[in-house]
């Protein structure tokens, strides 16, 4: 336990942009590290790129079959045999769910990786938490994330972000936007409290920098509204109001708002445009359809109501927008509704981090080779409820 202190203390008085040379030199010399080395998984969710070789020159990993890639999709610590005796520890980064990367430690012996996984685990997670807080003051971890140059309009869009993934005992939450690295409307955000959890998927219209802006625009009035204390069909008509005001109808913003309440699984909504709700329950796939309402910003004072809905444990939500349901094949053919069904149906093993992924995935088989026409959002939610009598206070429905 002294030598895990150690660790957190120099990564707790480390410099933002040395936060890997301290956790490796008090790895080498509290547990005799042979080498550590640091991966940010790049904004595609493809490859882990090596924070120690700005810019850009060292060799990333796949995130689909490497030793690394195995830790970073599993969330859990993998120990790779090495020449010599030796032992690769990889181990996830990350925060209350959000899967930052992989750190990598090389030790003398098989019996020494096993002796102190449990304490470079601890370790990992440590650094995970001193990432976040030192992206404010360096771009050095933010640079290691992307393996090509972001637009203007995704660098904009990725900042907007809460996060991919979350965590929590009453649920996961797994998210991911394509292109990646050229994406410009579509978005989502979540914020919870102790008994509540709040989510948005919008859908943006227009390409590039304008499409962001609006988006941003958005996103900020909602976040104003919500953290005012407003119901969901408030903060609804106070983002509408702020987005006809600047664009006076000639942008406006799709979006798709639920406020869950954790102890019951009751939920508000409010469907104001195109993005979509498929709920898995029981190993059944069915599409889930709202009362639909006027985008944000498409005409003066719109009033919005929100309608009630219910979620049970075990159920898995995946919102989608228009950019993956009315994706088209090189031959116009739309994606459409069964067929990602079917991809959903056939994730259904993987955890809520994994699934956005897999389904941009498939939907990438499905468009071919051809440039996608819109940028694609997907959005998982497993719900598994808080147990009965452990509701606490925290906030009204």
């Amino acid at each position: 336990m002294k030598r895990f202190l150690a660790a957190e203390r120099a990564l707790r008085a480390a410099a933002p942009h040395e936060l890997l040379d301290a956790i490796r030199a008090v790895l080498t010399e509290q547990y005799g590290a042979e080498d550590v080395e640091l991966f940010m998984a790049d904004y595609g969710l493809t490859v882990l790129q090596p924070v120690s070789a700005l810019p850009l020159a060292g060799e990333p990993v796949s995130v689909h079959n490497s030793p690394a890639g195995r830790a970073f999709g599993s969330q859990e610590p993998y120990r790779e045999e090495e020449r010599g005796g030796r032992a690769r520890l990889h181990l996830p980064v990350s925060v209350r769910g959000d899967r930052l990367g992989v750190l990598s430690v090389t030790l003398p012996g098989t019996d020494a990786a096993r002796r102190w996984a449990p304490e470079l685990a601890e370790a990992a997670d440590v650094l995970a938490r001193e990432l976040i807080v030192a992206e404010r003051d360096t771009d050095l971890y933010l640079q290691a994330r992307r393996k090509d140059r972001l637009t203007l309009a995704a660098e904009m869009q990725w900042q907007l972000l809460p996060g991919r993934s979350c965590s929590r005992a009453e649920y996961d939450l797994g998210a991911q936007l394509e292109p990646a690295y050229a994406i410009f409307g579509d978005n989502f955000d979540w914020s919870s409290t102790a008994d509540h959890l709040m989510l948005y998927v919008t859908n943006g219209m227009g390409e590039g920098i304008e499409a962001a802006l609006l988006t941003n625009l958005a996103i900020n009035a909602l976040r104003n509204a919500r953290r005012a204390g407003l119901s969901l069909a408030d903060q609804a008509a106070l983002a509408d109001q702020a987005v006809y005001a600047h664009y006076q109808g000639r942008a406006y913003l799709s979006v798709l708002m639920f406020d869950f309440d954790l102890g019951t699984g009751r939920a508000r909504v409010v469907d104001a445009g195109s993005p979509r709700l498929v709920r898995l329950r029981r190993g059944v796939v069915e599409h889930v359809t709202f009362e639909a309402q006027l985008p944000l910003g498409m005409f003066e004072e719109t009033d919005y109501v929100a309608q009630d809905f219910h979620v049970e444990p075990g159920d898995r939500l995946v919102f989608v927008s228009d950019g993956v349901h009315a994706a088209a094949s090189p031959k116009g053919e739309e994606y459409g509704e069964e067929a990602l069904a079917r991809a959903i149906h056939s994730t259904r093993l993987l955890p809520a981090a994994e699934v956005p992924r897999a389904i941009l995935r498939e939907l990438g088989g499905h468009r071919g080779r051809s440039a996608p026409d819109d940028d694609a959002l997907v959005v998982c939610l497993d719900w598994r409820g808080r147990p009965p009598g452990d509701r606490t206070d925290g906030g009204q429905m």
